[in-house]
């Protein structure tokens, strides 16, 4: 099972009866209903009981996670503990979290070097990755479309100390050499980017088949077809697994932690300078990050993509914090109400 991820990671959180009995196996799609779960004997669709439905979206399958089958592989026993998990808020107006995928090794963050190349956009990508634990790889395709593709890179660059920026043509195998690194036997690939910039495409060139339909970008605005419609794992040549999910629009933060800190690490810093603790580093004087855009040594844009995404944490982790407050008092609700009929029926 090392073809399908499988690590001394997975296999120590199983116990002496569940190596006899037990049928690990890895999430290879996920259904409105159900799961394909690849194992040792091959690839079947499992339904998820509703036992599966009452937890939440955290506590259930989703694609890239391993999970033990019953003997005879028909049901799902238990979730593994997850190496790394990425994951969003639900689009929309709810706190709801929605799993993108789970035990990823390398997420390759996928922008164009056309109208779609959005620094503000990538620093998104990257917190949300950070968060997952996950090895970002930010790839940038389409690079015949644009005379100096190299200033795009260096700006890329200047994100985060470190970061891996690769400068692709997707239909081109060549330009791809960068990449197959990180696609090595038993390796998870994740690919995250809007519609329109070529993921599809990359899909396809990297495992050497057609397994997404591709499609151009709209001559109105630029904007970028959807042509994957759902989340799946692919074979690689080079024998790793590569996850392609589709494009999204709207990507709400979750309750990140400390990532927007360690994206913005140098920020922070300058933040922990100032005169005031409460300082809103607008007009107030000892303002240190003023002073440094001022000076012109901290890129204004930069600064106020750290401040929208440290807004969006907070809020986000305020919600899911009332979400489990209101579920923790329904829960109380449910066995006072089991309580109270018990009682009744004894007298």
């Amino acid at each position: 099972m090392i073809e399908l991820g499988w690590v001394p990671f997975f296999q120590q959180q199983l116990t002496l009866e569940e190596l006899e009995t037990g049928l690990p196996g890895r999430v290879m799609g996920v259904e409105r209903s159900g799961v394909t779960v690849a194992y040792a004997g091959g690839e079947r669709q499992i339904p998820l009981g509703g036992r599966w439905f009452q937890l939440d979206a955290e506590a259930r399958p989703t694609i890239g996670d391993w999970v033990l089958l019953n003997t005879e592989g028909t049901q799902i026993e238990r979730l593994f503990e997850r190496k790394s998990v990425l994951k969003r808020v639900r689009a929309g107006t709810t706190s709801e979290i929605q799993l993108l995928a789970a035990n990823v090794d390398t997420m390759f963050v996928v922008t164009s070097c056309d109208e779609d190349f959005n620094l503000s956009r990538i620093e998104r990508y990257l917190t949300l990755v950070l968060d997952g634990s996950i090895q970002p790889v930010v790839v940038l395709t389409k690079r015949d479309l644009v005379e100096t593709p190299e200033q795009l890179v260096d700006q890329v660059h200047e994100l985060r100390t470190g970061l891996i920026v690769e400068l692709v043509n997707a239909l081109d195998r060549s330009t791809l050499e960068g990449l197959n690194v990180w696609c090595g036997q038993g390796q998870t690939i994740a690919l995250l980017g809007s519609s329109g910039v070529g993921k599809s495409t990359l899909v396809n060139t990297l495992t050497g088949s057609q397994v997404q339909i591709t499609s151009s970008v709209r001559d109105s605005d630029g904007k970028g077809r959807h042509t994957t419609t759902s989340r799946s794992l692919h074979l690689l040549p080079q024998g790793g697994l590569l996850l392609d999910s589709p494009g999204m629009r709207e990507l709400q933060i979750a309750d990140v932690g400390s990532s927007v800190s360690v994206l913005f690490n140098d920020i922070e810093e300058l933040v922990s300078r100032c005169r005031f603790s409460n300082c809103a580093h607008e007009q107030e004087p000892g303002c240190a990050v003023r002073a440094v855009i001022e000076a012109g040594d901290l890129d204004a844009r930069r600064f106020n993509s750290y401040l929208k995404l440290n807004r969006e944490e907070v809020h986000a982790a305020e919600s899911i914090a009332e979400r489990h407050a209101r579920s923790r008092n329904f829960s109380k609700q449910v066995r006072q109400v089991i309580s109270q009929s018990h009682k009744k029926h004894r007298h």
